[in-house]
């Protein structure tokens, strides 16, 4: 049972209402939906239910989750290793339930999507997202990526991906910790695994 109430639309006031209008209205709603945006009494579902209580934070997450989801040098699959692997770090049931079948669209196999859920680098033929997800992987093992560590894998993957996936960890570990906090859970499931 989430510790947040569920806003639906005739619950808002007019701040809430402008970020339920631009979640519901951007490009989250456009894409593929591989889990729904909203409930059958049109209420944010996951993490954005959360950000409706804060509007001011909830503007600035909502803006940040779009930017890496649409608006980064990152591939689908890339994307998709890193949010994963942020999900085992965490132990989020929800993101796994929203990003899983991400994925597998972006053809990531069954094999490769449970090696990440256990905390394993996957076999992975390209070099630009095993320096990727070794990156991550620095970065939520030990919180920081070492300077041997930088040195050889920043050539690979450039400096802007180096920074769009630092900002990725941050941003969806604060994902992670608000569905934890507030007990949200996959529709029909359980907070962890």
């Amino acid at each position: 049972m989430s510790r947040l109430p569920h806003l639906t639309p005739d619950d808002l006031d007019a701040e809430q209402r402008v970020l339920y209008d631009t979640i519901t209205g951007g490009p989250r709603a456009a894409g593929p939906q591989r889990f729904p945006l909203v409930d059958a009494a049109g209420a944010l579902t996951g993490p954005f239910n959360a950000m409706l209580v804060a509007p001011p934070a909830g503007h600035a997450l909502q803006g940040l989750g779009a930017a890496i989801r649409y608006g980064t040098t990152l591939t689908d699959r890339i994307r998709e290793l890193a949010i994963l692997a942020v999900a085992a770090r965490w132990d989020c049931a929800f993101e796994r339930y929203a990003h899983e079948p991400h994925a597998r669209a972006a053809g990531i196999t069954g094999a490769q999507v449970e090696a990440v859920r256990g905390g394993a680098l996957p076999d992975l033929a390209d070099e630009t997202e095993r320096a990727a997800l070794r990156f991550v992987s620095a970065l939520l093992r030990d919180e920081d990526v070492d300077d041997a560590t930088y040195a050889e894998i920043v050539p690979i993957i450039g400096n802007r991906m180096a920074v769009e996936l630092t900002t990725l960890v941050g941003y969806y570990a604060t994902l992670a910790l608000q569905l934890r906090v507030f007990r949200v859970t996959e529709p029909g499931g359980s907070r962890h695994r």
